[in-house]
């Protein structure tokens, strides 16, 4: 919120300059959210917690005829979405698609704000749908946990949070196990977990490494990941305008506060009863009623809060909403400004141009390149040959056999060293040695394009050019 909405109620500046979970001294405050009220929102957020949940621990069981549905294995070069194979030459197409991503991000949150980082964000469903409701149960709502911690090292305080932290480390565990097996697919996962650790020490490690990062972020670092190192977050200021709908307070409405009395005559105060209720369940401890702030993840957990609170005054819902600036000072609210629109061409553009790419792209991919530090040799029968290193990608999950040839030119000659059929086994490479030959009657220059031919099962599939080099005539 910006200075016009200082001049409409008075406003603690102080929040601007510090953030919730940082002292005067630079010490950590540490959040204790109360327990959030089970309304509209909260119970939305949990349905589509639990099919992002079946999603994320189903796509690794499944496959495409043997194949994994999606892999992503940096440490081979081989990647799988949606059952089709990449490779790292089709890294132009990952390149574009990670731009769209981008730019999507970019028009999704000038739009609707951190929506993303309350509903859909691994970091948000993890810690306040599994491992804060974990907290819940053993430990109790924010009050209790705070005296738990407070207090001495007793039979019940050791057995509790014993009890958390190994659940805690076996979730992180399971979680770990869960990206490993994106990386290098199930079957791969579950022979490490078969083995001893001795066979597979280097997956091991990194495993136990997986599961320590997981275990120390939801165990401690927690609403930090969102406010000190999500980028996102950061980048939140600059992409969030007054049109931007987000969770705001409607201080219009809400203004001037003040506590519910009896016999009060309230006529000239808002609806707001500065109950705290709003601040007390947020995860990351900030005020909404102070206005948009980094630190603000859209949970909504504010939004029931508030609703549960206005229900029993009486008064109507939604005095914490989604909402944009404008829509609450001025009553208006335009969707598609002149921004957005910007932003939807483009994304238009370049999702146009990947779908384009994506349905010309080839299922093998030839490469050729003259062998470095060699000009020509001068045969035995008086041709002049040239050395070519040749690399075929087979991108599908079939072997083929292939032919290369050279086009409309009848009199060159190309030789494979070793002359054995050019079959290319599935998602494999293979790197062949060619010679080209060609009469020195037919060279009318130093430097030649020759134009060769993929062709499988007598269809062609693609076209090469390379440059032949001659003596000077």
């Amino acid at each position: 919120m910006g200075a016009e909405t200082d001049k409409l109620y008075e406003v603690d500046q102080e929040f601007r300059d510090s953030i919730s979970t940082v002292d005067e001294d630079g010490r950590r405050v540490w959040v204790y959210p109360k327990k959030p009220t089970r309304g509209k929102y909260l119970k939305g957020r949990e349905f589509v917690t639990y099919i992002l949940m079946a999603i994320l621990f189903a796509v690794p069981f499944i496959k495409i005829d043997g194949h994994p549905f999606f892999l992503f294995n940096l440490f081979e070069r081989k990647f799988i979405l949606f059952g089709v194979p990449f490779w790292p030459q089709d890294f132009y197409l990952l390149a574009l698609g990670f731009i769209a991503f981008v730019v999507f991000i970019v028009l999704f949150t000038v739009s609707f704000g951190r929506i993303f980082c309350g509903w859909v964000c691994p970091q948000t469903i993890f810690m306040e749908m599994v491992f804060r409701r974990i907290e819940y149960w053993i430990e109790g709502d924010a009050n209790k946990q705070k005296k738990l911690d407070k207090a001495p090292w007793n039979s019940e305080k050791v057995y509790k949070k014993g009890l958390k932290h190994s659940i805690f480390l076996m979730i992180s565990f399971l979680i770990s196990h869960m990206l490993m097996s994106y990386l290098i697919g199930i079957d791969r996962t579950l022979e490490l977990i078969r083995q001893p650790p001795s066979e597979h020490l280097s997956g091991f490690i990194a495993l136990m490494v997986f599961t320590v990062i997981f275990y120390w972020v939801f165990s401690y670092f927690r609403e930090q990941a969102c406010i000190a190192v999500c980028p996102y977050g950061r980048l939140q200021g600059v992409f969030v305008v007054k049109e931007t709908i987000a969770v705001m307070y409607d201080w219009v409405r809400g203004e001037k506060r003040g506590k519910v009395k009896k016999n009060q005559d309230r006529s000239d105060l808002g609806d707001c009863i500065d109950c705290n209720l709003c601040v007390h369940v947020c995860p990351t401890g900030i005020d909404i009623r102070n206005g948009t702030q980094l630190e603000c993840v859209n949970c909504t957990a504010c939004m029931d809060a508030c609703d549960y609170v206005m229900k029993k005054v009486d008064k109507p819902e939604g005095l914490i909403r989604y909402a944009s600036y404008d829509s609450i000072e001025k009553g208006t609210q335009k969707i598609f400004t002149a921004r957005k629109r910007a932003y939807t061409v483009v994304l238009t553009l370049i999702v146009g141009l990947l779908t384009f790419f994506l349905l010309t792209r080839s299922d093998v991919e030839t490469t050729i390149l003259r062998v470095p530090g060699k000009l020509y040799h001068k045969q035995e029968n008086g041709n002049i040959s040239n050395l070519y290193n040749v690399q075929f990608v087979n991108k599908t999950f079939d072997d083929i056999d292939l032919e290369f040839r050279i086009l409309d030119m009848p009199y060159a000659r190309l030789k494979r060293v070793g002359d054995q059929p050019l079959h290319v086994k599935a998602n494999e490479l293979l790197d062949v040695i060619y010679f080209i030959d060609i009469p020195p009657g037919e060279i009318k220059k130093m430097t030649t394009v020759v134009r060769l031919g993929v062709f499988e099962n007598g269809k062609q599939i693609q076209t090469l050019k390379t440059k032949f080099l001659g003596p000077a005539m």
